[in-house]
């Protein structure tokens, strides 16, 4: 009996996980991770897209550069979860090409940031626009995307912490749970935590951005420092089996989450020193947008010095 139950006298509650995470629509397989990481993506648009138009970018420009930052974030996000537990994938009894099978999760944040910021900054040089305003834009959405994503890991009942009597703890099938642990029946939903946390981080990056006008990347930064405040925290419930998971006794991730919290910490510190405020454009320079007398009116052109005028995103600058 768990000490819930004796506490209160009754049956304590708890979360249950899906019977299934995949549906089948005809031939097709419709399953809740993917979902998720696309219902999170069409958020982080709406909300960058909404952000980017504040702080004055041309609107559909976000939904322009997710074409170059959600492809390049999926490969990263795969690179690093596959580098950092390559022993799930590779070696005696271990086939290599299930390294490409998305769908049964496993895409590491700092990956698809890293490298859907190179996406993200292609984008932007193409447009003519400066990256550090289209990060700060960006933050918030991001965050956001995270949360909705995190609920994947629900549906394929994995990366929940250790073993809990809460009253809200998450329900898991023994074949899913690790070894070690079959006696167990209910964890710490981490993945409810780190979606809560995520929106937490979201409203702090809209309050501090309204509040202090956040620019040349702050709001990104300020973004980063706080996840990795909540992602430390529960990398050090989480009882999934990865590569590195003692490292001077911690998992990996967790002094990921230090380091690069003491990295953005320290970037909103000395930027708000150096650089206050915003950028007066968010634009390259040569590459502001002005109304052509030959075109419809709500078709912005961008200039290159020394050039005609051309289209909206402009010669490649790459």
């Amino acid at each position: 009996m768990r000490v819930a139950e004796l506490l209160t006298g009754a049956v304590a509650t708890s979360i249950p996980s899906p019977s299934t995470g995949v549906w089948e629509i005809g031939p097709f397989p419709l399953r809740g991770y993917a979902v998720c990481i696309i219902l999170g993506v069409f958020v982080a648009i709406w909300v960058g897209d909404r952000r980017w138009v504040a702080r004055g970018g041309q609107k559909g420009f976000v939904g322009d550069l997710a074409i170059w930052a959600v492809p390049f974030g999926l490969v990263g996000g795969r690179l690093y979860h596959v580098i950092t537990d390559y022993e799930r994938y590779f070696g005696e009894g271990k086939n290599p090409i299930t390294a490409l099978y998305l769908w049964n999760g496993g895409l590491g944040i700092w990956g698809a940031i890293a490298l859907g910021a190179v996406g993200a900054w292609i984008a932007a040089r193409r447009h003519g626009v400066r990256f550090l305003p289209v990060a700060d834009a960006l933050a918030p959405g991001i965050v956001l995307a995270q949360a909705l994503g995190r609920w994947g890991n629900w549906f394929n009942q994995e990366l929940f912490g250790k073993p809990t009597d809460l009253p809200w703890g998450l329900e898991i099938d023994p074949d899913h749970r690790p070894l070690g642990f079959a006696e167990y029946s209910t964890f710490h939903p981490t993945f409810l935590y780190e979606s809560l946390w995520c929106v937490a981080v979201a409203v702090l990056v809209v309050w501090a951005d309204r509040r202090f006008r956040l620019g040349h990347g702050r709001a990104f930064a300020l973004y980063v420092a706080a996840y990795t405040v909540g992602r430390g925290w529960t990398e050090t419930l989480r009882i999934d089996a990865v590569q590195l998971d003692d490292v001077g006794g911690f998992r990996v991730n967790f002094w990921v989450s230090l380091v690069l919290f003491l990295a953005a910490a320290a970037y909103v510190v000395v930027m708000g020193i150096r650089r206050p405020g915003r950028e007066e454009s968010v634009w390259l320079p040569g590459r502001e947008p002005r109304p052509d007398a030959n075109a419809d009116s709500d078709v912005a052109q961008t200039t290159e010095p020394g050039d005609h005028r051309v289209g909206r995103e402009g010669p490649d600058v790459l």
